[in-house]
């Protein structure tokens, strides 16, 4: 299948200027008192919409116990079902029983509704081995379903398969060893399963996020993509190419509005490559006739929100919903510069849902309207 892969380049972000910048977030009260919660995604259909259900969408989030430096939340991270409710967020507990997962910790994907309102779909990362003495960074994207039941006191799943992989990297497309240094943001990619249907074939393809093998760089961050049918994946080639750019093009995702595909991911300053343009922390996105390109970057540049400059870490891990409204988390919140040790880390970490914003799209610019 023929895939005209985007490279985003250090032109584009070289472009980047003061424009597309969210407004600044004051401090926020978790929603969670005694747990931090980032990345977190509502349920959806199989159309990309999110689900209405009674009360507010579902919502499935990353979460760890409060500790003293928030960075090792990755190390222990379970999926936790909520509901956003307009009166405040409900709590379920965590989403997979403490067996299930056979790595040692839980991070992002996606979950899925099927048609008959009951069957739950959830396309996730796995991260580490199981009974590990210290976290490694093996990276599995797997797929699982159980029951979904609601009734008046809130939302239950049972029932979970046992989780398969759904591909595993061939170091012809995408790359397998995925320690890179070893530190927060060097490490490779492969994560963040996103299914979506082709509209006019009905094909379902998975997006994630991924890392080019055989480079030179150690800025080698892909957007990968593969086919899958009859339940068998086969990759495809990466629908962006950031080699010599950026490390992390993190959970990718796309929207359809009008007749357009637009794909949006996150990334941050401090894994743009060290010699080039460093684009803020922020959303960036491209936009397509067809689902598998040719893309262009959104506002020339690709960046579609930006952190403000006065707070350039108050916020990460954006999605955009199919009513064009962005969910992130508050990170570090009303600081200027990184935080020098654990103790001002975690005194602005937020860890909790950022205000919302709103998107409007025209064709190949975006702009924050709310």
């Amino acid at each position: 299948m023929d895939i005209d892969t985007f490279h985003w380049t250090a032109a584009h972000v070289a472009a980047i200027g003061d424009g597309h910048r969210a407004p600044m977030i004051d401090k926020l009260v978790p929603v969670l008192p005694g747990t931090d919660l980032w990345d977190h995604w509502p349920i959806i259909d199989r159309q990309g919409r999110t689900v209405d259900f009674p009360g507010g969408p579902l919502v499935i989030a990353l979460t760890a116990p409060v500790m003293p430096d928030p960075e090792a939340r990755h190390a222990v991270a379970r999926l936790r079902l909520m509901q956003k409710r307009p009166e405040g967020w409900l709590d379920f507990g965590n989403l997979l029983p403490d067996d299930l997962n056979p790595g040692s910790r839980e991070w992002a994907g996606t979950a899925v509704l099927d048609e008959d309102g009951k069957t739950l779909w959830l396309y996730y990362t796995s991260a580490g081995v199981r009974g590990e003495a210290e976290p490694t960074f093996v990276q599995r994207m797997l797929l699982t379903c159980a029951t979904l039941e609601l009734s008046d006191a809130g939302a239950t799943v049972h029932g979970w398969t046992a989780p398969r992989d759904m591909f595993l990297p061939d170091d012809r497309l995408y790359q397998s060893d995925m320690t890179g240094g070893g530190a927060v943001g060097t490490i490779k990619a492969f994560r963040d399963p996103f299914p979506v249907i082709h509209p006019t074939t009905g094909e379902e393809f998975i997006l994630f996020s991924a890392s080019k093998p055989g480079s030179t760089s150690d800025w080698n961050g892909l957007i990968g993509v593969a086919r899958r049918e009859g339940g068998v994946c086969t990759f495809l080639p990466p629908l962006v190419d950031a080699d010599g750019l950026n490390n992390e093009l993190e959970r990718p995702h796309v929207v359809r509005h009008g007749e357009r595909f637009y794909l949006f991911w996150s990334t941050q300053a401090k894994v743009f490559a060290s010699d080039g343009p460093k684009g803020p922390n922020g959303l960036y996105g491209a936009v397509s006739d067809d689902l598998l390109g040719p893309w262009r970057p959104l506002n020339g540049t690709g960046l579609v929100v930006g952190n403000p400059a006065e707070a350039p870490f108050q916020a990460y891990s954006w999605l955009v919903l199919d009513d064009l409204s962005v969910w992130s988390f508050a990170d570090l919140v009303g600081v200027a510069t990184p935080p020098r040790d654990q103790a001002e880390a975690r005194s602005a970490f937020a860890g909790t849902p950022a205000p919302v914003l709103q998107l409007a799209l025209d064709d190949d610019s975006s702009r924050i309207i709310a």
